[in-house]
């Protein structure tokens, strides 16, 4: 059974951090590259971060790099997002995908993530 599971949202203060993490079980983690993705209320879904499977490259949104990391542990079959210096325009819910070279993508049930003082 394929699962992955987001975990690490909350509120926060603007400036604030918070770190996600994504583990995932019922497929071979280390042949999928993952990503972060996010869906503010009335806005359509959009990528925030991507990482290969190797954990080699990485790829930010404009709105995001320089603030926001991505990294990922194959040993613990767990992706992360480091987010900095949030911004009340970073709120929004977070999900964290996995995609295959066969254009396979399981998805994540999101968690959220408030930028609010």
């Amino acid at each position: 059974q394929v699962q992955l599971v987001e975990s690490g949202g909350g509120l926060v203060q603007p400036g604030g951090s918070l770190r996600l993490s994504c583990v995932v079980s019922g497929f071979s983690f280390r042949m999928f590259g993952m990503t972060w993705y996010r869906q503010a209320p009335g806005k359509e879904r959009e990528l925030v971060a991507a990482v290969t499977n190797t954990g080699g490259s990485t790829n930010y949104a404009d709105s995001v790099k320089g603030r926001f990391t991505i990294s990922r542990d194959n040993a613990k079959n767990t992706v992360y997002l480091q987010m900095n210096s949030l911004k009340p325009e970073d709120t929004a819910v977070y999900y964290c995908a996995a995609h295959s070279l066969t254009k396979v993508t399981y998805w994540g049930q999101g968690t959220q993530v408030t930028v609010s003082s």
